[in-house]
């Protein structure tokens, strides 16, 4: 951890033990905002908590032993894009993120069915050595003729070898851009997502993907923040306001300008018979966020953090990463 960071966290207000209690109301009283489906516009896989390395500060503390959400299935996939098509959901994008999504033994099948259907499809990938397997190369390069909707987001954490190393293990980098060249020399189009905590401004860190971009001859605009995705920090021990309805006039900001207003995720949990669905991907462990086994349950989800299928904010992540930081996980 480098020493800006370091420094931030150690002097970093704590998270008030009274906050992100009750559902309905804030710990001073207030009504707690509430966020209901527009449209879905992405639906979310995770393939599974599996990964081939552990980060320092995965939000979702995925390693080669974390299988808290296990591997979902092509069948299992198929049923919820069979579920869109039956609801006529008009859903654009599927994404997959895990864990490692490379990881997952049906992770082809996976994506062959989502784009033989026509959906934009979006992996989000350390492009290491799960990718990197002859097999997987080999049928990535089959899905060609359909890959004109794929996007292969890489997670780069910093355009320096040595930030991105210090949260990933040494040599990660090096690995990750081998994988990124791959794909770039076969014609597959890349995103990045980066992150925020290095205590440089927006403008520095894109200028520095930028040059490591044109420096690898990589087709990645790093100022379209579409292409380089720079994600804010997520530590939900620190410190951040709960969001009422009154902070939408405040903010000046709309319900619908979250992510739970245009996506959902799907998780399998260890041991489970079948699927959940959770309002969006940075809650993959509060159960208080399940919404049903299917689309059409979570769409009528009521009781506890949720109002006729409307998602309570009451989580640090619904402040933190959505409503003040801005970000969302799609392309």
């Amino acid at each position: 951890m480098n020493d800006l960071e370091s420094e931030r966290r150690l002097h970093a207000e704590r998270l008030d033990p009274a906050k992100f209690r009750d559902p309905d109301v804030t710990a001073k009283g207030d009504t707690r905002a509430r966020v209901g489906l527009d449209h879905l516009d992405t639906l979310w896989i995770n393939t599974g908590t599996l990964c081939n390395i552990t980060c320092r500060n995965c939000y979702i503390e995925s390693s080669p032993t974390n299988d808290r959400l296990v591997y979902m299935s092509a069948g299992e996939v198929a049923a919820y894009l069979d579920e869109i098509a039956a609801l006529d959901l008009r859903t654009r994008e599927i994404g997959f993120t895990g864990g490692e999504p490379f990881m997952n033994p049906d992770i082809l099948a996976m994506l062959e069915d989502a784009l033989s259907r026509g959906f934009e499809v979006l992996v989000l990938t350390n492009a290491m050595q799960p990718m990197m397997r002859p097999r997987l190369r080999e049928g990535l390069l089959k899905l060609k003729p359909l890959a004109g909707k794929l996007t292969l987001r890489v997670s780069l954490d910093h355009h320096s070898a040595e930030l991105h190393d210090d949260e990933r293990g040494k040599g990660a980098f090096t690995r990750s851009i081998a994988g990124m060249t791959w794909l770039s020399d076969n014609g597959f189009r890349l995103a990045v997502a980066g992150r925020t905590c290095w205590g440089e401004t927006m403008d520095a860190g894109r200028a520095g993907y930028a040059k490591l971009f044109a420096e690898y001859g990589f087709d990645i605009d790093a100022h379209d923040p579409a292409m380089t995705v720079l994600f804010p920090e997520m530590d939900e021990t620190l410190d951040v306001p709960e969001i009422t309805t009154d902070c939408w006039r405040i903010l000046d900001k709309s319900p619908s300008s979250v992510m739970c207003a245009s996506s959902r995720m799907v998780v399998k949990r260890k041991g489970a018979d079948q699927p959940t669905v959770l309002p969006c991907t940075l809650l993959p462990y509060d159960e208080a966020f399940e919404m049903g086994a299917t689309l059409e349950a979570s769409l009528g989800a009521d009781g506890g953090s949720f109002e006729n299928g409307k998602v309570k904010l009451n989580h640090p992540h619904c402040a933190r990463f959505c409503v003040l930081g801005g970000a969302s996980c799609s392309a």
